[in-house]
């Protein structure tokens, strides 16, 4: 492995910001299947993947997710060009067949809720991470967000059952206008240790 450049590392994080507004650019439905088929590449326990994912973009989509929307979270998710609602299949382990052919790994998780729960949760989390920095070096931004109702999501968008909104995601090209001042970080010793 080659050790990033400056301008990719400021791409990816130190420049990169979660946007609020958004210009009037489209995304096309392909730079989407790029995206997914970019974030995909990232590492799931078992390579699960369980995350699934629905890109909001039409008018009449949009409309469908408003109500579900925290106020402050409204402006922010329906005048981007697309928002990603991140889920996890509750089923994911029925796919293991395909996707961790090498043993039977399904076995690990039938009839046990609280390992279906934990992994399918964690291992979209990270999915939507990834997400994130796709989005970021296919030269999108981002806006995640969690000020939702995951059960509203679910029924209008997830009508199956098995499938659970985790967070959403704005793509799409920042307004820089809509950004706030950098909130601060912490310092290494205030959340890591070296043993």
């Amino acid at each position: 492995m080659t050790k990033l450049n400056e301008a990719a590392l400021n791409q990816l994080f130190f420049t990169a910001r979660s946007h609020n507004k958004w210009l009037a650019t489209e995304v096309p439905d392909a730079l989407l299947r790029q995206l997914a088929d970019t974030l995909k590449m990232g590492p799931t326990s078992a390579n699960s993947s369980p995350a699934r994912i629905v890109f909001v973009k039409s008018p009449q989509a949009k409309q469908r997710l408003r109500p579900h929307l925290a106020p402050g979270n409204v402006e922010k998710a329906t005048t981007a060009p697309a928002t990603a609602i991140i889920g996890y299949d509750t089923e994911f382990y029925e796919k293991l067949p395909k996707l961790f052919p090498h043993t039977d790994a399904r076995s690990w998780f039938v009839g046990k809720p609280a390992a279906i729960e934990s992994t399918a949760f964690r291992n979209s989390s990270l999915q939507g991470a990834y997400l994130i920095l796709a989005a970021r070096a296919l030269g999108l931004d981002a806006g995640p967000m969690s000020g939702f109702d995951n059960a509203g999501v679910d029924r209008e968008f997830f009508p199956t059952g098995t499938i659970k909104s985790n967070f959403i995601c704005s793509l799409g090209y920042g307004d820089p206008s809509g950004l706030f001042p950098r909130s601060p970080r912490f310092e290494f010793d205030e959340f890591c240790t070296i043993l």
